[in-house]
């Protein structure tokens, strides 16, 4: 994988971020770098593999898999699943702060026990070509201070980790839901920009509330690559702008009437093999982010997608109201 991938790319979210979702993403940006939703090691290893981590070898590309996990051993075994299905980068989760990740001794508590972690990244390497990166936060917790985050860091350069995602908000694993800790405490981006200088020539990327490509622009004169989550989800119409803002790709962003075909096409081919329409459709809602005819195209495929009978034609249905607002808002 280009380096240059991680400049710009779309976080690991899960229910979201799931083999349909990154189809649709792909066809918005061709450069911009995927993950999938994390996945267990346990559960890859204990015969789910080719459930989770099959994907569209041909279009995906590029595209990184995220796993949780803790055990060395667990983990590399599900590293090399991992390399099996090519995937171009394996990432470890050290930053989900969920009561369910907790439980399972992965994610932000992780953080806790930077020895661990450095194990579990060489593990990982041992058992792969492809980079093995992590994701994690400025702290946890009481532990929090800039000190804290730069000793967990420092063990991960010993481990020789390839790069290093950086969620700019600590976790909170006690007193806060997962969904509280998205606001609380403040976002301190100035101490990613800080550990940047700390970590040389390390890849770092930034994450955490970034909404705006004009942001990323501000974050890419201190860090390597930005990383956004809920923004791309919900208005995935900025990332028909990426290639050409941060890959320099002059090619012209795909059209509403020809991502409906397209869209359409894959809807008809996953409805064959078992998958619902209204699965599908289900990423696209953000498509009509503060476009004419937005309240319309989301109810349609909301409400009639799930509906006995729904067919990809509904996707034509919908992207036709779009594309007669994004014309009357030229013409006007």
């Amino acid at each position: 994988m280009d380096p240059k991938a991680r400049t710009f790319s779309v976080a690991p979210m899960m229910d979201w971020t799931d083999r349909h979702c990154r189809f649709f993403h792909r066809q918005l940006s061709r450069q911009t770098l995927l993950f999938t939703e994390m996945v267990t090691s346990a559960a890859l290893i204990r015969g789910g593999a080719d459930w989770l981590l099959n994907y569209d070898d041909n279009v995906e590309h590029p595209i990184a898999v995220q796993l949780g996990g803790s055990d060395p051993k667990e983990l590399a075994a599900a590293t090399i699943l991992c390399t099996k299905f090519n995937y171009d980068e394996i990432n470890l989760n050290v930053g989900c702060p969920s009561d369910r990740v907790q439980s399972g001794k992965f994610g932000a508590c992780l953080m806790a026990e930077p020895e661990l972690v450095a194990d579990c990244v060489r593990a990982m390497r041992d058992a792969t070509d492809r980079p093995v990166t992590v994701k994690c936060r400025i702290g946890i917790d009481d532990q929090d201070s800039e000190d804290d985050l730069r000793i967990f860091v420092d063990h991960m350069l010993e481990a020789e980790v390839d790069a290093l995602y950086v969620h700019a908000r600590k976790a909170w694993l006690k007193g806060l839901s997962p969904k509280e800790n998205r606001e609380v405490p403040p976002l301190d981006y100035d101490r990613v920009y800080r550990l940047k200088k700390h970590v040389g020539d390390l890849p770092l990327m930034i994450n955490g509330g970034i909404e705006t490509l004009k942001a990323c622009h501000t974050h890419l004169q201190h860090v390597d690559g930005v990383m956004l989550g809920r923004a791309a989800y919900h208005n995935p119409g900025l990332l028909r702008d990426v290639d050409e803002q941060f890959f320099n790709d002059e090619t012209a962003s795909i059209s509403l009437e020809s991502l409906c075909e397209v869209m359409m096409n894959y809807a008809e081919i996953q409805m064959t093999k078992g998958a619902k329409l209204n699965q599908i459709v289900r990423h696209m809602l953000g498509l009509g982010f503060g476009k004419p005819g937005a309240r319309r195209y989301r109810q349609l495929l909301t409400v009639e997608a799930v509906k006995p009978g729904a067919s990809p034609a509904l996707i034509a249905e919908a992207f036709e109201i779009l594309i007669a607002g994004v014309a009357l808002a030229k013409a006007s």
